[in-house]
């Protein structure tokens, strides 16, 4: 069986980090959390502002090492809130930061209604990779913790996964 990685970034409520468990659990897959060596700090709407600024600058910032190296698994999951259409900013470090080719990559994001084109930006950033699987899950657009995509939905986002890390 391949060797498999949840790595994830997520702010606020944690939706992107309750996916993120959810599905390192069902595949028995390793989990690690992006964080960034700055946190971000101030209301909702501060941060939301802050990461507008930062998308718009095309700005990486610095983050924190991970407890698992990239580069020893075959399958990595790549979880990311979506910051105005796109990835948040630390996972955008991270994505440039390893060398993808030959790895299978399962992109996903959580939203709050516009997702924008997170999953093509992180398929694009990982050069080399193929990609499997990608979801999208929805939660209230207020950037509260209600999610609106339904439960049964996920299970089968999940369930599709594990069948395609047993055959790769």
């Amino acid at each position: 069986m391949s060797r498999i990685l949840v790595v994830y970034y997520s702010v606020s409520n944690g939706n992107t980090r309750e996916i993120a468990h959810q599905m390192a659990e069902y595949i028995k897959a390793d989990l690690a959390e992006i964080q960034t060596v700055q946190p971000y700090d101030g209301s909702y709407q501060e941060v939301v502002d802050q990461g507008k600024q930062e998308v718009q600058r095309s700005y990486h910032p610095p983050i924190r090492p991970l407890p698992f190296h990239p580069e020893d698994y075959d399958i990595i999951a790549i979880g990311t809130p979506t910051w105005w259409y796109t990835m948040a900013p630390a996972m955008a470090t991270f994505l440039s930061l390893h060398e993808w080719a030959g790895k299978t990559v399962i992109p996903f994001q959580t939203h709050g209604g516009w997702p924008g084109h997170t999953l093509k930006d992180i398929k694009a950033a990982c050069k080399g990779a193929k990609s499997c699987c990608e979801g999208q899950i929805q939660f209230d657009s207020s950037g509260g913790s209600q999610m609106v995509t339904d439960e049964k939905e996920v299970q089968h986002w999940l369930q599709q996964i594990k069948k395609a890390v047993e055959i790769i």
